[in-house]
């Protein structure tokens, strides 16, 4: 992919696209429907592999179908974090502005740089330090905003639910098991030593990810007798669909910089929350919007200062 040689674009492509995703994830999810996260996978799933088939009828010259089971690890590790995130999205406030689930970036790049050994120049480390420390910080004023909000409205015994341990489990799980996703993809991309090629790891992802959409489709019908109406879901194929094009920039992005790309792309967090206040008519406060000022100087130096 000619994208490649243009990581820093591809990024910033990617991050934009999941940010978009994030809006359309939150608007889809229904938090009095208890099969609402299983529904999004099918919506992902379903789009993902629309991309697939695509790709191996017009894009690729050939595909080992023995690749999927190759690059099982790395989808495995992407497909349960995105469903355990769905599942926290029924908890819109606490799991989507908790610090927790914006950090796998940060552990990504931790794990790259130890492992891997792979390194970045001084400006980079300080653009990547600013990214990390803003999303966390956009994550906490994000999450005392909620609550504050959450407290004027909900009783006590609400707010107890709201903020207990299963307001955290969702998020926490996300970061680690989409850290180590990510972690893998940087091994099984890596441009000096690549164990699958970019095409044939995201036609292994996508297709993975369509037989588990086929599989809680089954289940759902069959043995919950629930019904999934597509023109109903209008919301959550439009979460799929820019889910699907901001994997189509990740994958050539991660192949070409594993330690600088994840916590870049993790600042999508910002593009969610900017969305969020014009489509869903929230405010942001003085500090949010500071701190969105310094994860956008960061990016830009990425940018300036590539290598």
């Amino acid at each position: 992919m000619e994208l490649k040689k243009m990581w820093f674009t591809s990024a910033l492509l990617c991050l934009l696209c999941w940010g978009t995703a994030d809006l359309f994830y939150k608007k889809g999810s229904a938090p009095n429907d208890r099969h609402s996260h299983l529904k999004i996978a099918i919506a992902v799933g379903l789009v993902m592999g629309v991309q697939a088939i695509y790709m191996l009828l017009f894009v690729v010259d050939s595909y080992d179908p023995m690749d999927l089971i190759i690059y099982l690890p790395v989808s495995s590790m992407y497909i349960l974090s995105m469903v355990i995130g769905y599942v926290g999205l029924r908890y819109l406030e606490v799991s989507l502005s908790s610090p927790l689930s914006n950090t796998s970036g940060a552990i990504a790049a931790v794990l790259a740089f130890f492992i891997m050994g792979q390194r970045m120049n001084s400006i980079q480390f300080i653009a990547v330090i600013m990214i990390t420390v803003g999303v966390v910080s956009l994550s906490f004023l994000e999450n005392r905003y909620a609550t504050e909000e959450s407290d004027l409205k909900q009783s006590p015994e609400e707010r107890h639910y709201r903020l207990g341990a299963l307001a955290l489990i969702f998020p926490l799980l996300y970061a680690l098991i989409d850290s180590l996703g990510t972690f893998l993809d940087g091994v099984y991309l890596n441009e000096n030593d690549p164990i699958l090629s970019e095409d044939s790891a995201l036609i292994s992802y996508e297709l993975t990810f369509l037989i588990v959409a086929i599989v809680i489709f089954i289940y759902l019908s069959l043995i919950k007798k629930q019904q999934f109406e597509i023109p109903k879901e209008k919301d959550k194929f439009l979460a799929a669909l820019f889910e699907t094009i901001g994997q189509f920039f990740y994958v050539p992005a991660m192949a070409s910089n594993a330690i600088i790309v994840p916590p870049m792309i993790a600042s999508y967090a910002i593009v969610s929350v900017l969305l969020g206040r014009i489509v869903l008519k929230e405010k942001l406060t003085r500090a949010q919007y500071s701190v969105i000022a310094v994860i956008m100087v960061a990016i830009a130096m990425l940018g300036f200062y590539d290598g």
